[in-house]
């Protein structure tokens, strides 16, 4: 028996995440389960996508450029070792809050939102980059201190959420500071709250509701959570999303109309069928049994990036991939709820399959920090 197995075996417990193995995807830093399911379901959405924008190849093409420069910045991010993205984190965390105070003051106005920022060059909305500063900033915060935190740790955790939350609400974009909030919350929930904190937290949520539906909502916001109630209250008008979207979710039954076959988005019933309701022209041609093979494949991604997130070396690494796995988990679940009018219409996309570039850019970046936190990890003895 050849004395260096034993070795072998307690500094290496699963011979799949060897270094010195040789395999290529292991020397470029990409997990090859997670690498599957993302191409799996952005191929998808890419069939998806040339249907409901009515079969322009541009629309398509488009998308297939995007996803293509995401997988880049996804390859490229997987090659820093962690350690400088904890040494960035809160300097990134800065330039995105400064960046959210310049929108106030120069930003474009688009739709009635002032989100947008163009420096000539390129024209961005820096509310995308707090979706990863975030859970940066809340994971530098934690790494070095008690866990559970305790109440002064826990106060200034809630306040670095706080401070870009009001800042991305006031644009006014709902959507995205709740995604903001909820990965604020994650890194809180993965660094060890007590259910009984937790349940204070969410006692003084619920009676901060009224504070919130009169300050900082606008009118359209309320009158979204109204015809989230009642769409039938207005069929013609706010309600006609998502009675539309639920016409074509139910028509399109167990095994859909097929492929270039559905007509609530061909015949411009549906409205946004490329972007925000692209998952109801998707249940409309490829039925249930679509919609529970592409939920499938976004838990598969789930759960593997928990995995690696659990594998992480250190506190940074376990919050920082945790809480970017919540916020991809956030995405899908609140896009999929608010077409099926289960949850209000919040503008969030399904992640990886609708029309899109900042958001699609934001969710493959933060693969690309999860694979490096993953795959720079240093072999740990059993």
């Amino acid at each position: 028996m050849n004395l260096m197995d034993p070795m072998r075996s307690r500094m290496e417990p699963n011979s799949m995440d060897r270094p010195e193995d040789g395999r290529f995807l292991h020397l470029i830093h990409l997990d090859l389960p997670l690498l599957f399911g993302l191409l799996a379901v952005s191929g998808l959405g890419l069939v998806v996508l040339y249907s409901a924008g009515q079969q322009n190849q541009d629309l398509m093409i488009g998308q297939a450029i995007r996803l293509g420069l995401g997988f880049v910045i996804m390859l490229t991010l997987a090659q820093i070792p962690p350690r400088y993205f904890r040494f960035w984190s809160p300097w990134i965390y800065l330039a995105g809050i400064v960046l959210l105070l310049a929108v106030m003051v120069v930003g474009d106005i688009s739709k009635g939102a002032q989100r947008w920022l163009d420096l000539g060059v390129v024209r961005f909305q820096p509310s995308e980059i707090m979706k990863l500063a975030v859970p940066m900033m809340m994971a530098w915060f934690f790494a070095e201190k008690q866990l559970p935190p305790r109440w002064p740790h826990l106060l200034g955790g809630a306040l670095l959420t706080a401070i870009p939350f009001i800042l991305i609400a006031e644009q006014p974009d709902l959507g995205t500071a709740l995604v903001v909030g909820c990965a604020g919350a994650s890194a809180l929930f993965l660094a060890g709250l007590n259910w009984w904190v937790m349940g204070g937290l969410v006692g003084a949520l619920g009676a901060a509701i009224p504070l919130f539906w009169t300050f900082i909502m606008h009118d359209y916001q309320r009158q979204r959570v109204l015809t989230f109630l009642n769409p039938e209250s207005d069929p013609l008008g706010t309600g006609y999303h998502i009675i539309q979207s639920k016409i074509a979710i139910g028509s399109g039954g167990i095994y859909g109309k097929g492929w270039l076959n559905g007509t609530q988005s061909h015949l411009d019933f549906l409205p946004e069928g490329s972007t925000d309701f692209i998952f109801a022209a998707f249940a409309e041609e490829f039925g249930l049994v679509g919609c529970g093979l592409l939920l499938t494949l976004y838990f598969f991604i789930i759960a593997r990036s928990l995995y690696m997130a659990a594998y992480a070396p250190d506190t940074y690494g376990r919050l920082l991939s945790g809480s970017l796995t919540l916020v991809f988990f956030i995405y899908a679940f609140v896009n999929s709820g608010m077409v099926s009018g289960l949850l209000p219409v919040v503008g969030l996309p399904l992640p990886l399959f609708s029309y899109g570039g900042t958001s699609l850019v934001t969710i493959m970046a933060s693969f690309g920090i999860l694979m490096s936190i993953y795959s720079h990890r240093r072999p740990r003895s059993r």
